[in-house]
């Protein structure tokens, strides 16, 4: 999820734990611990394109990390507040809920998270966009209320705990709603008598109202999307996997560690002369555009025997039409 959810997270989790104990402070180390395990975007800079895509969300979002780090950290914000009612357990205790409750929400992204590092299994429900803004402001107005309270104050907790049950009900309401759209995909597969392999469903950007399809055909993909305002049934566009493209490339080393990356959702695309690697795990920016581009596509540039990898550019002006498409896609079509 995005950095404020996280911090809001971070905060109510740590309130949770020892806001009776040290008030704000509480709040204040949740909020810093819900953010530590993101941090792997900051190393990934010095890295190489592709292993930085690899290490995002890895061991820093794990259960192993966050034993082993909520120890220390607890013992070096013990040394700085020895007067306070908290001990080193206490803090500790705060760390580990913190650092770990981060990666818990984040496998509810599409990007999902290493939780069970080293294990090779990333945990990717698919359930709720990185950013959700149903999820995060209700969230935060609760949070707000509480720490304006003294920290023995039982409506203090109050408004706490409620912000933690309703964006929790929240989560819960996001997998039916995906429950529900799969089955609306599946009736359009089977009335059109459409034979697949694999399905994979996700929400659009910044909601739940509308929801995206990859369908794996055999040698191509189907995208769609339904929205639960929609009126008229489900239609598809056709991509072609095209990986034959790829040549003596396609079982090269940076195309394995691609493939790996992507689940296998991933099709090849000439443009302008130049390999694309495609990304279908986050869909296109506008579906309903002649010329699909996808959210995570990569230029493939040889070096030697193997590929290179460089982030296809992105037009920030042409993202505020896709913005305006998709607040129009969201109420039906």
């Amino acid at each position: 999820m995005d950095s404020l959810t996280q911090i809001v997270l971070g905060a109510a989790v740590g309130e949770a734990v020892l806001g009776k104990k040290v008030g704000n402070k509480a709040m204040l180390y949740g909020a810093i611990a819900g953010t530590i395990p993101d941090l792997d975007t900051i190393w990934g800079k010095f890295l190489d394109p592709l292993t930085a895509i690899e290490i995002h969300r890895g061991i820093s979002h794990s259960i192993v990390f966050s034993i082993v780090m909520a120890p220390i950290l607890g013992w070096l914000v013990a040394q700085l507040h020895k007067k306070a009612q908290a001990g080193w357990k206490d803090w500790s205790w705060l760390f580990f809920w913190g650092l770990v409750t981060h990666p818990l929400l984040d496998a509810h992204t599409t990007w999902g998270t290493q939780l069970f590092w080293p294990l090779d299994l990333r945990l990717a429900y698919q359930n709720i966009f990185v950013i959700d803004p149903l999820y995060t402001l209700p969230f935060l107005v609760f949070l707000i209320l509480a720490m304006r309270l003294p920290k023995a104050s039982r409506k203090r907790r109050k408004w706490n705990n409620l912000g933690l049950i309703v964006s929790s009900a929240y989560m819960v309401l996001t997998l039916v709603l995906k429950g529900i759209s799969y089955q609306k995909f599946t009736e359009a597969l089977d009335r059109e008598k459409i034979e697949y392999t694999q399905i994979d469903t996700r929400p659009a950007a910044f909601n739940t109202i509308l929801w995206h399809t990859n369908i794996d055909v055999g040698d191509a993909y189907l995208l769609g999307d339904y929205s639960f305002f929609d009126s008229q049934p489900i239609s598809f566009k056709y991509v072609p996997k095209d990986r034959q493209l790829l040549g003596d490339f396609r079982n090269s080393e940076t195309i394995e560690r691609l493939d790996k990356i992507s689940n296998g959702w991933y099709a090849i695309e000439k443009r302008d002369g130049d390999l694309y690697y495609n990304d279908l795990r986050f869909g296109v920016y506008d579906l309903g555009a002649k010329d699909l581009r996808f959210v995570f596509s990569y230029q493939l540039i040889p070096a030697g025997d193997d590929l290179k990898i460089q982030e296809a550019e992105r037009d920030p002006e042409a993202m505020k039409q896709v913005l305006a498409s998709l607040w129009d896609r969201i109420w039906g079509n």
